[in-house]
């Protein structure tokens, strides 16, 4: 009876303990859990504050990118605008492409030698083009000659002769124009230019449709001469780690 007596208030005062360190221990949890919920929410608003600010500088490059492109449509419209129909011509304002569209004036048939009137059609606009487009060097990333070719291959029927016979011509026919361009004295100290330029043979892969959807073999026929900014590096941040220009020679793409 006196051992029953003795332990019994001795359990109460263990109880009291019990509930008072599991108190404690709840309270340590919920500091815990708040710290953490703390951290998380500034995680959280650090994350919103960088998407942010990504998201102005894509809208600015891209106001930016808007802008210079309407620039150099303007500058190359203005300084070809009364050239444009005698030559033949047309500039794309979307894509900054001015086009040479009349094959009999380009090239032989079937040949990279350039006609003489297009010899004297380059040699009036490549100084002029390349004059335009030097305010802008700092954001053109490529200027690219290129040629194209109907699906129609001499001699031959099969569609894979043909797309390969054209690419070759196509690529002769390009580093033709650019081998012409190099000659002219004004071009020659002209680095950024040199620089920039390529020459591209893209055969048939982007074929002139009429109407019908049937192909224009004839509008096929032309030589484009792009301009390529290099604002898409920039959305991709990296403005900052463009290379350096390749060699300058006729390039496949």
């Amino acid at each position: 009876m006196i051992l029953r007596w003795w332990l019994r208030p001795r359990a109460r005062a263990g109880g009291a303990t019990h509930e008072a360190d599991q108190g404690s221990h709840w309270l340590a949890v919920a500091d815990l859990m708040a710290a953490l919920m703390m951290i998380f929410l500034f995680l959280a608003l650090l994350h919103m504050v960088q998407v942010e600010r990504s998201s102005a500088a894509h809208v600015e490059v891209r106001n930016e990118a808007t802008a210079l492109r309407a620039a150099i449509y303007s500058v190359l419209e203005e300084e070809f605008r009364e050239d444009l129909p005698r030559w033949n011509a047309e500039l794309d304002r979307d894509t900054l492409t001015l086009r040479f569209r009349e094959p009999e004036v380009l090239f032989e048939r079937s040949s990279a030698s350039i006609r003489p009137r297009f010899e004297a059609i380059l040699d009036d606009f490549m100084p002029r083009y390349a004059e335009q487009l030097r305010p802008f060097a700092d954001v053109i990333r490529e200027v690219r000659i290129e040629g194209h070719t109907s699906s129609e291959w001499a001699g031959s029927d099969d569609a894979m002769d043909a797309y390969f016979g054209n690419m070759d011509l196509s690529q002769r026919r390009t580093r033709a124009v650019l081998e012409h361009a190099y000659r002219l004295e004004p071009l020659q100290e002209d680095d950024w230019f040199r620089s920039r330029v390529a020459a591209v043979g893209l055969s048939s892969s982007r074929r002139v449709l009429d109407a019908d959807g049937q192909e224009d073999h004839e509008a096929s026929r032309r030589v484009e001469f792009s301009v390529l900014t290099d604002f898409e590096a920039r959305l991709l941040g990296n403005a900052e780690a463009r290379p350096s220009p390749e060699p300058l020679e006729a390039r496949s793409p």
